[in-house]
């Protein structure tokens, strides 16, 4: 008699499992409604070619682990590997480009790639993700790190570290590319099979090589750091100023480069550390900017910034932490910033709100008082937060009560608990 089992690498979902699933679930669209993205489901069967032409036909998710079939009307789909290029499809397809800027999207659901099962991967897997549309500026980076941050901390994740790279753009890594290759090719008997045949296709691909043989000749490689543009340079240093203003520990990993071909200046990943060196090579969450992506998969040239999260690997960290995280979903808060100083400090400010559970509306890639006043405005608040270059300056905030536009002076370090007075009156 035939006994009937599960695929390799797919697992069946119990009680436990579909309850952490719903946890991360929950605190991801607290979070997502918090910052203003939007939920997007898309097709678990996609156009192959999507992914081949925005993943990258190089990569090993393209080259090896894409589960394919030809429909009867022979057509080509593939079980989506990823989610990026299907939500980047979607914008495009449903005119999202037309709406106003940035468009905050994010889902949750599976995903299915052919690789080795081990602790925490599998076949078919979850992933929840956030995309942002139409920004270029690193504060959006900085709010996507931002966000992940929150979500694993919210999951009871503790030790977390971001892992950050800039592998820059069009202008500058072609030089890049080019050093790696020449030290790559000097050395290339040193490394693996597969990293001599990445070499002659993808030589950065190299860099996500885990053998030991290849670690160490990349430990002595070119770094992607020496070779950035004055642009993407300045990028990355504004976006580490976002983050030290935040206090989200990170690692500038000079070899980071991340498994896929559209990203362009900023990547990143969240590792934890402690005392379990097996678990902290695992990556929780990643993403980084995609800026050529929609003008690739025909859509108009568009900035983009995104990540991923893998909930199978978070879920073995937090099976025996279950915490309550409620949340309030009225508005009644507008924080307006004006100037990189400000920028940086509203950062800190919304984490702070975030974590006292006390709702805020912002716009942060926003500059002009005028228009975020006029944002405010429309959503109704009751009190516009203002904060300025003097204000940081002199550790105060202003509350303007939108009514009666009447003002006073707060210190900063008491503005939770003096805005969590007024909503409750």
């Amino acid at each position: 008699m035939v006994k009937f089992q599960s695929p390799t690498g797919m697992h069946d979902l119990f009680e436990e499992d579909i309850k952490q699933l719903h946890k991360i679930e929950k605190i991801s669209k607290d979070i997502a409604d918090f910052y203003g993205y939007k939920r997007i489901e898309t097709p678990i069967l996609e156009q192959t070619n999507l992914f081949e032409k925005g993943t990258g036909m190089l990569t090993d998710i393209v080259e090896k682990e894409m589960y394919s079939l030809r429909t009867k009307g022979g057509d080509h789909l593939t079980l989506r590997p990823e989610g990026t290029p299907g939500i980047v499809r979607a914008y495009i397809e449903h005119g999202m480009q037309s709406l106003p800027k940035p468009v905050k999207l994010w889902y949750m659901g599976p995903f299915f790639r052919h690789e080795r099962p081990q602790a925490g991967r599998y076949r078919e897997f979850y992933q929840f993700g956030f995309e942002n549309f139409g920004v270029g500026e690193p504060v959006i980076d900085a709010e996507i790190i931002q966000i992940f941050y929150l979500i694993l901390k919210e999951l009871g994740v503790k030790n977390l570290i971001v892992e950050i790279n800039s592998i820059g753009d069009s202008q500058c890594r072609p030089y890049y590319k080019k050093a790696l290759t020449h030290y790559l090719k000097a050395r290339q008997n040193q490394l693996c099979p597969n990293c001599r045949r990445r070499l002659l296709k993808n030589p950065l691909r190299v860099l996500d090589c885990k053998e030991n043989k290849c670690q160490a000749v990349i430990k002595n490689a070119p770094q992607s750091l020496d070779y950035l543009c004055q642009e993407c340079h300045n990028h990355l240093k504004s976006l580490l100023e976002f983050l030290d203003a935040q206090a989200i520990p990170y690692n500038l990993n000079p070899y980071l480069v991340r498994g896929l071909d559209y990203y362009t200046r900023t990547v990143f990943e969240f590792k934890q550390t402690g005392k379990d060196e097996e678990e902290n090579q695992q990556t929780l969450a990643a993403g980084g900017r995609y800026d050529t992506l929609v003008k690739l998969l025909g859509g108009n040239d568009t900035p983009a910034c995104g990540g991923a999260g893998g909930a199978e690997r978070i879920i073995n960290i937090i099976k025996r932490k279950t915490e309550k995280s409620p949340r309030s979903k009225n508005f009644e808060i507008f924080l307006a910033q004006v100037g990189e100083m400000a920028k940086k400090r509203s950062l800190e400010l919304i984490s702070e709100f975030f974590q006292a559970k006390v709702p805020v509306k912002f716009s942060l890639h926003k500059d002009s008082l005028t228009t975020q006043l006029k944002t405010a405005a429309k959503l109704n608040v009751k009190y516009v937060l203002i904060l300025g270059q003097k204000e940081v300056l002199d550790g105060n905030i202003i509350l303007r009560e939108m009514k009666s536009g009447k003002q006073k002076n707060i210190p900063l370090k008491r503005v939770v608990k003096e805005v969590k007075k007024k909503i409750k009156k």
